[in-house]
């Protein structure tokens, strides 16, 4: 790819000049909604690992605390966390409205809308459902934003409150799937530079068609230009014209949840296929590795609860073996100071 795209997506991304606050909350609202490390641990707020100058994890812990970060089922129903003034842009966005509604659904929706807050042991008192079931009819309310789950700490016991109470000023359907897209897409463009269809619906897990519909929208409308097999901010293409891309050198270990993973995970997961299939050993893709502005591999291993196991780093930089030693520590970083077992197949 065109040195000067990744040099702009690095600096967009604050990779290569660290986030200060004001900075770090910008980035965040364009790259919604934000998740924790993957595989990490229940309650763990959301992070953008590697971009800020200070310890965002911490911080977004008081933004939790504080209800500046709140939490909903967007991208494929998964878990994520949105800053309130965005609520009706995301429902627009995601809200699945209930269609063909079951009994237990409206038990558990009438009994927090006349009597709620519930925790779900509360409901479980009220209803006899088994928890499983509780918790499967309160995602789909929470998909369909008609009940809010108030979870501003690490704490198991959360409370369940009618949407409509929790934010009564938000409209879930002031927004059309097509114009929230318009919004994000931009924001999308912003962060990544390029992108092409494929990419927004790996991270934003929606129809192609519709991001189509909406990127075509923005074309025509001259905020989005036709850049090779994909497109950019027509101010980008503007911008890289007399832009000098920076030199980068640094490797750094993307967990899965990542923006930057997520926006790349089609490509990534057929990738590392080819790179991994001959290995007789556990090798699911534990972190990515960003090299200098481009990913070149993974440590791969088996997750567990507790340090996974690390089984080797694979990577396909033609000077792999020259890089070794700063590849194993950028592992090694995000792996609480733990060793792979092998770098390239070899033990080390």
């Amino acid at each position: 790819m065109n040195d000067k795209i990744i040099s702009l997506r690095m600096e967009r991304q604050c990779f290569t000049n660290k986030a200060n606050e004001d900075e770090y909350i910008k980035l965040y609202r364009d790259t919604q909604p934000g998740q924790n490390v993957y595989w990490n641990g229940f309650g763990q707020p959301p992070t953008l690992t590697f971009r800020g100058d200070f310890d965002d994890i911490e911080f977004n812990r008081e933004r939790q605390l504080d209800r500046r970060l709140l939490k909903g089922r967007f991208s494929g129903g998964n878990l994520g966390w949105i800053v309130p003034e965005d609520m009706e842009l995301f429902a627009g966005l995601y809200r699945k409205p209930l269609t063909k509604t079951t009994h237990e659904q409206l038990q558990v929706l009438e009994l927090i809308e006349t009597a709620g807050p519930f925790t779900i042991q509360q409901i479980k008192e009220e209803t006899g459902m088994l928890v499983k079931q509780i918790t499967q009819i309160l995602h789909r309310l929470q998909e369909a934003f008609l009940v809010y789950e108030d979870q501003y700490d690490g704490e198991w016991d959360r409370g369940w409150y009618r949407f409509a109470e929790m934010f009564p000023e938000v409209d879930p359907n002031k927004y059309t799937r097509l114009r929230s897209l318009k919004i994000v897409l931009q924001r999308f463009a912003y962060r990544i530079v390029w992108f092409d269809t494929a990419m927004a619906k790996s991270f934003y897990k929606l129809p192609e068609k519709e991001i189509k519909l909406a990127v075509n929208e923005l074309v025509t409308e001259g905020i989005l230009a036709v850049s090779e097999a994909g497109y950019m901010l027509t101010s980008d293409a503007r911008l890289l014209e007399n832009y000098e891309p920076k030199k980068m050198n640094f490797v750094y270990a993307i967990h899965r949840n990542d923006f930057i993973y997520k926006a790349h995970e089609h490509v990534l997961k057929e990738t590392i296929k080819g790179m991994t299939e001959d290995l007789d050993y556990d090798h699911e893709p534990l972190q990515y590795l960003l090299i200098d502005g481009e990913f070149h591999g993974a440590s791969v291993g088996h997750f567990r609860n507790g340090p996974y196991d690390l089984n080797d780093i694979v990577c396909d930089l033609p000077d792999a073996m020259n890089r070794k030693d700063e590849i194993v520590e950028a592992v090694r970083t995000v792996n609480y100071g733990k060793m792979p077992l092998r770098f390239m197949g070899k033990e080390l």
